[in-house]
């Protein structure tokens, strides 16, 4: 456990619940992970007590990707289930969560629910590559300095990245919009909407439990992924992930926050603040890099990402990176300029 982990509380302490199987977190609330094929190597799903009208139930939150090995540890789950899944819901679009959503919800008869720009987004990138792989990808990496033909030309040729991942999305949805009360089984829950990370990322907090399933937005050990896409070339991520933390700070700080990667925790407030320092640590470095000469995104993979990254790491460290220089940027700190080799470089004013 590193210093920063020792200042949250874990209550579960080292207690994982196996693949396949559930483990009790609240009242209602039961805890499942599934392996990815990445460096980070899980996501935890959520299973919730959904009894209504209709008898007994649950809803699911997040999916896991859509492969062979996620949805034979979905079946060994459903196998012991004493209810059918009455809905699914998912936090935001990105693979890991969505993955299994039309799957699931074929299976089960159900809704399946997500915020709009989540949704829309998902049906776009399964029929127009972008993102982190595809030509406009290669062309945006490319630009903002990543020069090796063969990993251009990798980028180029993962087109079918996310699909593969995601081969579809529910044909409908129900619409999860920021502040909203969801009734599921008895109890009320509220969505909180938080952007930087996903287009429009859906946490859900229950007062009556203390339970915050953050997604994405708020993991105890390592930094949401905050990246500048293709699609969306001059955006300012940071800026917007930085604003959507504070929405989160009016929970209590005895909340028990359910991530979607790691241990559930408390300790909320702490680490709002410690995401806080990290990023404006970064800031610090790139600041003060490209006061020393012009810099661009792959310039400074060595200075934010001190080991070693293979491709796919390197492709959302690009994305993290630039999120960076366009914080500074948009605040006038840094002005951006194309040099003779085609390749975007940020400098201080």
């Amino acid at each position: 456990m590193n210093l920063l982990e020792a200042e949250l509380h874990y209550p579960f302490a080292d207690t994982l619940p196996a693949p396949g199987e559930l483990m009790t977190v609240a009242p209602g609330v039961q805890w499942l992970r599934m392996p990815l094929p990445f460096a980070l190597d899980h996501i935890n799903l959520w299973l919730l007590d959904d009894t209504g009208s209709e008898g007994p139930g649950h809803a699911i939150v997040d999916c896991g990707i859509a492969d062979a090995t996620t949805r034979g540890y979905w079946e060994a789950i459903f196998a012991s289930l004493q209810a059918p899944v009455r809905r699914v819901i998912a936090t935001h679009m990105h693979p890991d969560h969505i993955g299994n959503a039309a799957w699931l919800v074929e299976r089960w008869g159900c809704p399946f629910h997500c915020s709009m720009t989540d949704y829309a987004m998902a049906r776009g990138l399964i029929a127009a590559p972008s993102g982190s792989g595809g030509d406009a990808a290669a062309r945006h990496f490319r630009l903002h300095g990543l020069m090796d033909a063969a990993d251009i030309e990798r980028i180029r040729h993962r087109g079918d990245h996310f699909a593969n991942m995601v081969p579809a999305v529910p044909p409908s949805f129900k619409r999860l919009m920021d502040d909203q009360p969801i009734t599921i089984g008895h109890r009320t829950w509220r969505t909180i909407a938080g952007w930087g990370h996903a287009p429009e990322h859906m946490a859900l907090w229950c007062e009556a439990l203390g339970v915050l399933i953050s997604g994405d937005m708020v993991l105890p050990r390592i930094s949401t992924n905050v990246s500048v896409w293709d699609m969306e070339p001059e955006a300012d991520p940071l800026g917007l992930f930085l604003k959507s933390l504070a929405r989160y700070e009016a929970l209590p700080a005895d909340t028990l926050v359910l991530p979607s990667h790691g241990k559930p925790f408390t300790g909320l407030h702490t680490r709002i603040r410690q995401l806080r320092e990290h990023h404006d640590a970064r800031l610090a470095e790139v600041r003060e890099a490209c006061a020393a000469a012009p810099q661009s995104a792959a310039d400074l993979l060595g200075l934010l990402f001190r080991r070693k990254l293979d491709l796919h790491q390197t492709t959302f460290a690009m994305g993290e990176a630039l999120a960076h220089l366009h914080w500074l940027w948009h605040r006038g700190e840094l002005q951006r300029s194309k040099d003779t080799d085609g390749v975007l470089r940020f400098s201080a004013r």
